[in-house]
């Protein structure tokens, strides 16, 4: 659900109403169930949805109609049916990160294949005490992984683009730490992990991956002129990596990569920081671009907005992105059991 004073009860409600994810999965909610309850009522044609609690995903049945939302609700989340909407608030803060915790719990135990998230609010994850400042290094923390990034995957949009993703070598910290936190071993295991996450979504499957790496200075750095990252840190790594076999150019200055990627040269870009990524793909798609965390032993995909305070309980929410990261939860899964069974033997 994500914060329960942000969007994510309503943007569930219209997803569910659409039907389309029942198409490919039996999805369920965790979360609070009062603000399902209330979301239903306010977004959903009266009678059409009925909430029901369960203890767990064995109860999630087959439901062709989508008439039935089923809820896990932790026992250990706070109450937050008396909290106002559109504010920030210890409390949901700390009940966004016990709906996360449960939903990891269970795939850890693998009693379900996926997790799909809605956004949470880092002020009010800060308030509550919580270390990590957002989804993706509270999963590589639960998951005990030391190597983990976020990719944002846009998929592909007949007539103007073939599908990107963008990995980013550093996430949620402030753009002067960038220049330190950007090592050797950091751009290696981006570009790993960006030909690892990418390969869901390769049209043939046959095929390697074609990286790209975003050079982080203006020009790429002009011989030096503008900065030395280019020629010191990413051009080596660049290199290690195709001599590992990896398919992969850089360092390129972002003003042409992403163009030169929107039109199908490259399925996946390393980015060196969070708005060098988010912002060219949220500009051609914020409404169908998913969040994708990689080097996790679980599946976790999101929406690609946050809590949006600011339209919340109004009715203007949107599911499309729901959508798309519910369909790359279902895609990765998949890939991830084929590739199992490949690597077992169990399919020649």
């Amino acid at each position: 659900m994500g914060d329960p004073a942000g969007i994510g009860p309503e943007v569930i409600v219209k997803g569910w109403l659409r039907g389309h994810l029942h198409a490919i999965c039996r999805p369920f909610a965790v979360g609070s169930t009062y603000r399902m309850i209330d979301a239903v009522r306010r977004f959903a044609p009266e009678g059409r949805i009925h909430v029901h609690t369960i203890a767990g995903p064995e109860a999630v049945s087959v439901n062709a109609a989508n008439d039935i939302m089923p809820v896990i609700e932790p026992s250990d989340a706070p109450d937050v049916s008396g909290i106002a909407e559109g504010i920030v608030d210890a409390r949901c803060g700390l009940a966004s990160y016990r709906y996360l915790d449960a939903a990891i719990d269970l795939a850890l135990a693998k009693r379900i294949d996926a997790i799909v998230t809605l956004g949470l609010h880092k002020e009010a994850l800060n308030l509550a005490g919580v270390a990590e400042p957002g989804h993706t290094e509270i999963l590589a923390r639960r998951c005990g992984v030391a190597d983990s990034a976020m990719m944002l995957y846009l998929p592909p949009e007949p007539g103007r683009h073939s599908g990107i993703g963008v990995v980013h070598a550093t996430l949620h910290v402030a753009l002067r730490k960038v220049f330190d936190l950007l090592t050797p071993e950091r751009l290696d295991a981006a570009i790993a992990l960006a030909e690892d996450a990418i390969g869901p979504f390769l049209p043939d499957q046959s095929s390697r991956p074609r990286i790209a790496v975003v050079a982080l200075n203006p020009h790429a750095g002009e011989g030096g002129l503008f900065g030395d990252e280019e020629t010191r840190l990413i051009a080596p790594a660049v290199a290690r990596a195709r001599a590992r076999g990896c398919d992969v150019a850089g360092p390129i200055s972002a003003d042409t990569l992403f163009g030169r990627a929107m039109a199908g040269e490259f399925d996946a870009v390393v980015a060196m920081y969070h708005d060098q990524g988010h912002i060219a793909l949220k500009t051609l798609g914020f409404d169908r671009a998913v969040n994708v965390t990689c080097g996790l032993p679980i599946v976790r995909t999101s929406v690609a907005h946050g809590t949006a305070f600011d339209i919340v309980g109004k009715g203007q929410a949107r599911a499309d992105s729901l959508e798309s990261a519910t369909y790359a939860a279902a895609k990765i899964a998949a890939w991830r059991g084929a590739r199992s069974k490949r690597t077992s033997g169990e399919v020649s």
